[in-house]
């Protein structure tokens, strides 16, 4: 244990900058710029809780999708990355059996650990959250003793970097490590994130962006088997091959888009049932694609292109992963590029149907290739329809995409990210 007063010191002189430096990297300005978010969020934590003087520091990153978009809710492969961007926790602990959480520029939350039913009029609310994962510790046998906490995000909300995943892997790595040893494990938290999310917060939503902020760095996942995913580490050093990881939100309205969201793995079921299997994962490719012309009149076009999607993008999720342990930059960005082209001709998911006026993802992306020429790596970012797009961009090219795209969508839309090869931690 260590008081805020000792912490703050430590950060002042340094003493936690290797720390520090493993999630951020290692550049000066970087480091000045933690060590000032830790001492602020610190000295905020003791005005709110000032009978608290033991704290100790958790963090837990953002995600970016690399490959398989659209795959992992019919049960297929996937790579992810944690990055650069996490929200950070400090923590006292104590035995008084409740939760306090204060998240900057939000209200308090409190969870009486007493009481871990699901209720239904937090549903939509991060209090859900934290109360699906203290029950689901709670099942697992474990006792919790409670905890106050200020907490602080740089995670983009709405921008694909999964801050709700984030915050999961947050709050279940600070139970875990506090009340159950460690033991449960990054595959673990993030099945009680996910389990959160969907049983308590309401929101049906696959394990990806769960597990790769849990696990960190870049994570390749095999959802064959829902239950037991495989997961498989990968490390791959982007920067030192030539090339910087830029994300850029085009500022459109997520709001009313609900049903563009549905519709895709509602009509990719809907192929898969022709077959009598629940997800197109358990359909045979070949007799898919033998099977086209009876399809139509079964199942809309639209549903068709998307199923051919899916067997193709989940074909490149296993090659990227592999051109990646090879380290075969080319092949990875040909695949990469194959993926953009059919997340935009298959899978449709760069605007909304309801709203074809609205176009700010396929003129981020045409702006982007009259940047970085039309063999530029850059694609559609998550689930689509709105929101972010993503680039790998050679280093020399930094600096003039990104004034390029921050005079398109406004200043600070271009986001410089690095890859974080640590998922939720506690730091000291």
């Amino acid at each position: 244990m260590m008081k805020a007063k000792e912490l703050i010191d430590q950060l002042n002189h340094s003493g936690l900058d290797e720390k520090l430096s493993l999630l951020y990297g290692a550049d000066a300005d970087v480091l000045d710029t933690q060590r000032r978010r830790y001492t602020e969020a610190i000295e905020r934590f003791t005005k709110i809780f000032p009978n608290r003087e033991d704290v100790h520091l958790f963090s837990a990153p953002g995600r970016t999708e690399i490959g398989g978009n659209h795959t992992d809710h019919q049960r297929g492969c996937a790579l992810g990355a944690a990055v650069d961007l996490d929200v950070i926790a400090v923590v006292a602990f104590h035995d008084e059996g409740v939760i306090r959480l204060k998240s900057e520029g939000y209200g308090m939350i409190e969870v009486d650990l007493s009481d871990l039913e699901i209720h239904e009029n937090e549903k939509g609310r991060s209090v859900a959250i934290m109360r699906g994962i203290a029950a689901r510790f709670a099942r697992m046998g474990v006792k919790i003793g409670g905890f106050d906490a200020y907490s602080v995000s740089d995670v983009l909300s709405g921008s694909g970097l999964s801050s709700s995943a984030a915050f999961e892997t947050l709050i279940g790595t600070i139970i875990d490590v506090q009340y159950h040893n460690g033991k449960t494990g990054e595959i673990g938290i993030a099945k009680i994130g996910q389990y959160a999310e969907n049983v308590y917060f309401g929101k049906g939503s696959g394990l990806l962006d769960q597990m790769v902020c849990s696990v960190g760095g870049f994570v390749f996942l095999d959802f064959k088997d829902p239950e037991k995913p495989i997961v498989e580490k990968h490390s791959f050093d982007f920067a030192k091959a030539g090339y910087d990881l830029c994300i850029t939100d085009t500022k459109g309205s997520h709001s009313d888009l609900t049903d563009d969201y549905v519709a895709v793995p509602s009509e990719m079921k809907q192929v898969a049932a022709y077959f009598g299997k629940d997800v197109l994962r358990e359909v045979d490719e070949k007799e898919f694609f033998r099977s086209i012309p009876a399809l139509r009149g079964k199942c809309s076009d639209r549903a068709i292109l998307r199923a051919m999607h899916f067997f193709g993008e989940n074909q490149r999720a296993i090659a990227e992963a592999d051109a990646l342990d090879q380290n075969d930059s080319e092949r990875f960005f040909t695949l990469y590029r194959q993926s953009a082209v059919s997340s935009a001709e298959f899978l449709q998911n760069l605007y909304s149907a309801k709203k074809p006026l609205e176009q700010g993802i396929p003129l981020g992306l045409a702006v982007s290739k009259s940047v970085l020429g039309n063999d530029a790596s850059v694609r559609v970012h998550g689930g689509g329809f709105a929101g972010t797009i993503q680039a790998f961009v050679p280093h020399e090219k930094t600096e003039a995409y990104r004034e390029k795209m921050n005079a398109l969508f406004g200043a600070g839309s271009c986001h410089l990210l690095r890859i974080r090869h640590v998922g939720g931690v506690k730091i000291v």
